[in-house]
């Protein structure tokens, strides 16, 4: 694996723990794709550093059974906000 691709890797894995960040969120702070941080995440970083790998799995699984909830919220603000 080439060194640019497992620093952005851990840089991203450190961004997601230090924030508790989403992978979307992630994503737009170090321009790639959701795909890209995603497959960081569950397939390069178990390779690079499986500890942070644990750390990082944790909140995005969190993140993941949290997601209907943001998408709900989301979808009644914008109704609120086509009302107005």
């Amino acid at each position: 694996m080439k060194e640019y691709i497992e620093e952005r890797v851990v840089a991203t894995a450190q961004y997601i723990i230090k924030y508790r960040a989403t992978v979307r969120e992630a994503a737009k702070v170090f321009k790639v794709s959701k795909s890209t941080v995603h497959k960081d995440m569950s397939e390069r970083l178990p390779k690079i550093n499986p500890i942070l790998y644990n750390q990082v799995k944790k909140i995005v699984d969190k993140n993941k059974a949290e997601r209907h909830i943001r998408g709900g919220r989301a979808t009644k603000l914008k109704y609120i906000a086509k009302k107005i």
